[in-house]
């Protein structure tokens, strides 16, 4: 695993809408009217506030948390408060963040703390399982499309964090998803281009190669006539060193042409195994060993495990909705109301040694 991140971003990268925060607009209702009840009777209890979750995670969205507290709390700078950093290996239980002050401070943000927190661990802890599933391959990260275009940015910087942990390479697909870190999107020559060529995929390719700078990796579809064999030998033909690779997205509805006089051991729909090495075969023949193959299409962890197991020559995968899929929910506990436990819950209360303060 690669060291993991110690330094957190700015809480101005995040554009928060501060004031719409403040008010409690994205809070639910119950915890406006738990701070409106203890302000009309002037009660300012000072509490410790542990949030945690009940799995084994990477921990993503802390930085933004964080962001939160500053920005939106009334008065931070009367908060302590400790947290662990985004891309950080936690457990069961383990306090991620201790939150001690006037609980009037604070009590309006832990639901967008909290959602922050579950979403961008749940997209960390899936890329990661992905990523230590490829053996170190790299990963296009491709669920833009499957999702609303406002969580693209958090998304995709948390993609970026479980990249670090592994230390393997992470793609993403959107400028947005890029921005935090400063990067930018990546791209295949896609179906919608080749269809406005009239279905002609080395025409799509040529032109695309023509617009495309010097240093952009060129990778080609090549499944939109469903001959993927055919399609990347004539496109290695027409672009030379110019392709980079080529990418199989078979619908999982479709059986490839070069397929369909071995079908009966083997599931024969979609990118599989043996459509994959018969495209590296046949680019192999022809002296194009040094072009990539990249596969999408319905991949996830377990599909992407079984072919690193049966070494399929896949050199990278595109990956979409399964790492948007799942649950991670966090929890934040009052544990200490003015120097005493909480009875309720206070049992979960423990210190983590691994928290720092955060100033």
């Amino acid at each position: 695993m690669a060291q993991t991140l110690k330094t957190r971003l700015p809480p101005e990268i995040f554009d928060l809408p501060v004031e719409k925060m403040r008010a409690g607009w994205y809070t639910d209702a119950y915890f406006n009217h738990a701070r409106d009840t203890l302000l009309q009777d002037e009660r300012r209890p000072r509490v410790v506030m542990q949030i945690f979750q009940k799995n084994d995670a990477w921990l993503g969205g802390m930085d933004e948390a964080i962001a939160i507290l500053k920005l939106c709390a009334y008065d931070f700078g009367e908060l302590e408060v400790h947290a662990l950093f985004d891309g950080d290996r936690i457990e069961p239980y383990e306090a991620v963040m201790h939150i001690e002050g006037d609980y009037t401070a604070f009590a309006h943000l832990e639901t967008p703390m909290l959602g922050t927190l579950a979403r961008r661990t749940l997209i960390t802890t899936n890329v990661v399982h992905v990523l230590e599933a490829a053996n170190g391959k790299p990963i296009i990260f491709m669920p833009a499309r499957h999702d609303h275009h406002r969580v693209q940015t958090g998304d995709g910087y948390a993609a970026y964090v479980a990249g670090q942990v592994v230390g393997a390479p992470i793609g993403v697909t959107t400028d947005e998803q890029a921005s935090w870190w400063g990067g930018t999107g990546i791209g295949t020559v896609p179906h919608a281009l080749i269809a406005a060529y009239g279905g002609d995929t080395v025409a799509a390719a040529k032109h695309f190669a023509d617009w495309a700078s010097e240093d952009m990796n060129i990778t080609v579809l090549v499944d939109f006539e469903n001959d993927s064999v055919r399609t990347a030998l004539e496109v290695a033909d027409a672009l030379g060193d110019r392709l980079w690779g080529v990418r199989l997205d078979t619908s999982e509805s479709l059986v490839d042409r070069s397929l369909w006089d071995e079908m009966g051991d083997f599931k024969p729909t979609g990118v599989n195994e043996k459509l994959v090495l018969k495209v590296r075969e046949a680019l192999d023949a022809q002296g194009y060993e040094r072009l990539r193959i990249v596969v999408s299409g319905g991949f996830d962890e377990e599909k992407i495990r079984f072919f690193e197991e049966k070494g399929v020559p896949v050199d990278a995968y595109g990956v979409g909705s399964s790492l948007i899929r799942g649950s991670n929910d966090f929890t934040g506990d009052i544990v200490i109301t003015d120097g005493k436990p909480s009875a309720k819950i206070g049992r979960w209360f423990r210190e983590n040694a691994r928290l720092e303060q955060v100033t």
